[in-house]
């Protein structure tokens, strides 16, 4: 679930020449300051436990040894760090993530700010509310003179659908033949997929896409955004192949 939040400070203001501590901007920093040092806590469920331990074995290691750990044990929290730590990405499936994105304050060079507010973006592990986070943002930054308040939501939360035989063998059999000896390996997706709407509608969703991509993710949603041929033409035997055997 894609949330975003306003953290916002007002203040009387005054004039630059005659300045005082009470500053809308500082209070606002040091709000946004707590937020940086504090994580969520480990979740995990039964696509992301896959996941680690589909993965654990070729990435070796001590990242390997602590993912292993993680499926195991979500509370293992010195192992959770080090997967966080290893790979951005990691750590947006793993829990809760609300991160700064966009910050405006003041109105004029010699003044002192009357607002000061910041946009908060955060990415809500399944099955939480926007309300459940906005009341964890106040209990972070724990400042009475800051108000916390939640925009407009993309959609309601959203629970995974179960990992079925029924979607996945198909999917494994047919990734067997269009990609032979490359391990099926379940994943949750950090970013927003229509599936936020429709599995709250009473649709379960999966997203079978059959796309590689590079490394760093192919540019996307930049102006290098690509794909490479061959991925291309294989995800298309792919999904057409999948969808014929669905239909059966």
């Amino acid at each position: 679930l894609p949330q975003n939040y306003t953290i916002e400070v007002t203040n009387p203001g005054g004039h630059s020449s005659r300045p005082v501590k009470e500053n809308a901007i500082y209070r606002l920093a040091d709000a946004l300051v707590k937020l940086r040092a504090y994580d969520f806590p480990i979740q995990m469920n039964e696509v992301t436990r896959g996941y680690f331990r589909a993965i654990a074995g070729p990435t070796g290691g001590d990242v390997g040894a602590a993912m292993t750990k993680i499926a195991d044990d979500p509370t293992d929290e010195d192992a959770a760090n080090i997967v966080a730590a290893a790979n951005p990405a990691w750590n947006g499936v793993l829990r809760t993530t609300c991160v700064a994105t966009m910050a405006s304050a003041g109105h004029a060079t010699n003044a002192l700010p009357q607002r000061a507010t910041a946009n908060v973006n955060c990415r809500i592990y399944p099955g939480t509310t926007a309300g459940d986070i906005r009341n964890a943002l106040i209990k972070v930054i724990g400042d009475d003179k800051i108000t916390v308040t939640t925009l407009p939501s993309r959609n309601e939360p959203v629970t995974p659908p179960a990992l079925t035989d029924n979607v996945l063998g198909p999917a494994r059999e047919v990734a067997a033949e269009v990609f032979p000896g490359v391990p099926f390996v379940p994943q949750l997706a950090a970013g927003a997929t229509d599936g936020a709407f429709t599995t709250p509608a009473g649709i379960p969703t999966y997203g079978l896409t059959g796309m590689f991509s590079d490394p760093d993710g192919s540019g996307v949603h930049g102006l290098n955004e690509r794909v490479r041929i061959k991925s291309l033409m294989d995800a298309r035997r792919f999904l057409y192949t999948l969808v014929r055997k669905y239909t059966e």
